[in-house]
């Protein structure tokens, strides 16, 4: 595998030839506007060349750029409300709560650590937004591994399904993540394996009480306390870095869609409205009747409407409030990388998405009959 990926890219400095890695048959570069792509220094790199790159397998391009927006924001916004509109809430509960585990340890770790990513050159680093960050271990590869095995596990029992499918489908999307952080130059391969490792050594250690931290969460009247105070504390007191990356502010918007979540869901058991599937189990999959589908759609795309709004309306006051607060503009980007700022304007801003996505937007889908 590592001969076959190291033949698909060509980088090195502008005007020079390049460094041989991930490469293959040679054809015209594009344009330097939509090919080239500019290395920033950060705390663990030197001060180097403009670096620009030429794609050579298209393929295998969009294959991995693709496969590494699993592990990003647009994913879980959309795939998993998607799961708790189109399939089963249960599943949805299930997957958010090993994400949030997962999640919070692997970033914890990268900060502990302190292991730098792979230095550019001899690779090119393709997303910039999280540069400053370690390396190790993946977090990619941790919530894929997480994500695709939980959701296995936990819809096999519940509806008919072909468990042998479904255990190619969740080591096939792993994998290919998993090789999208190789290919995008922001993981080695040992971190990689060890996010996989961590995540899967995780599954096994807290299977046997998922079925009982279910009733827990949803039974208990302290479950809507504990859910927001103990990612609250987990947030404030992350641990600290001498330089500002995006893994606090990251692990704060999963912790606080999870806290959201989870309240969300302990609120719908309270009223009896779970929207979850009635009858003995397993049960059949949805079937994809027209109609079906064309609901499902319709579903999607108003909810994820609704969460964007949510999100954006919610960003927007929360920053305002306390960038009055603190007596400082509302557009000043590293007053909001403070701790006192971005921690409770991001985590205000995704529990009520968390709480949107699980109590208001199938109680819209039930008014509007599309549910």
């Amino acid at each position: 595998m590592a001969r076959m990926l190291a033949t698909d890219r060509q980088m090195g400095p502008a005007g020079e030839g390049g460094l041989p890695w991930l490469c293959t048959n040679t054809r015209p570069m594009k344009s330097s506007t939509s090919m080239e792509r500019k290395e920033k220094t950060t705390h663990t790199q030197p001060v180097g060349p403009t670096l620009q790159y030429r794609v050579h397998n298209h393929l295998l391009y969009y294959l991995f750029l693709g496969s590494a927006e699993l592990g990003h924001e647009v994913f879980y916004i959309t795939f998993l409300p998607c799961i708790h509109w189109n399939l089963d809430p249960f599943l949805c509960r299930r997957l958010v709560n090993m994400w949030m585990v997962v999640m919070y340890i692997g970033q914890v770790m990268k900060d502990m650590l302190k292991m730098p990513r792979p230095l550019s050159p001899p690779v090119v680093k393709l997303e910039q937004r999280v540069i400053a960050e370690y390396g190790m271990p993946s977090t990619h590869a941790m919530a894929a591994t997480a994500i695709s095995f939980t959701f296995l596990l936990s819809a096999a029992p519940r509806f008919q399904i072909q468990f042998e499918v479904g255990l190619l489908v969740a080591v096939v999307l792993s994998t290919l993540v998993g090789l999208s952080r190789i290919y995008t130059g922001m993981h080695s391969v040992l971190d990689v394996i060890c996010g996989a490792l961590i995540s899967a050594a995780l599954m096994v250690v807290t299977y046997p009480v998922w079925d009982a931290f279910d009733r827990l969460q949803l039974e208990s009247p302290l479950s809507p306390v504990i859910a927001v105070l103990v990612p609250l504390f987990l947030c404030y007191n992350y641990p600290k870095l001498d330089h500002y990356s995006t893994t606090r502010g990251d692990t704060t918007i999963i912790l606080g869609t999870g806290a959201g979540c989870s309240v969300g869901y302990w609120v719908n058991h309270q009223l009896g409205k779970t929207f979850e599937p009635q009858g003995g189990f397993p049960v059949p999959l949805p079937a994809l009747a027209p109609q079906a589908v064309l609901f499902g759609c319709g579903r999607f795309l108003l909810g994820v409407a609704i969460l964007l709004g949510t999100r954006q309306v919610m960003k927007t006051l929360s920053l305002l409030a306390l960038c009055s607060s603190y007596k400082v503009s509302f557009h000043d980007l590293k007053a909001r990388q403070q701790k006192e700022i971005e921690v409770p304007y991001k985590f205000a801003t995704y529990i009520s998405v968390g709480l949107v996505n699980t109590i208001l937007v199938n109680n819209i889908f039930v008014a509007l009959g599309l549910l």
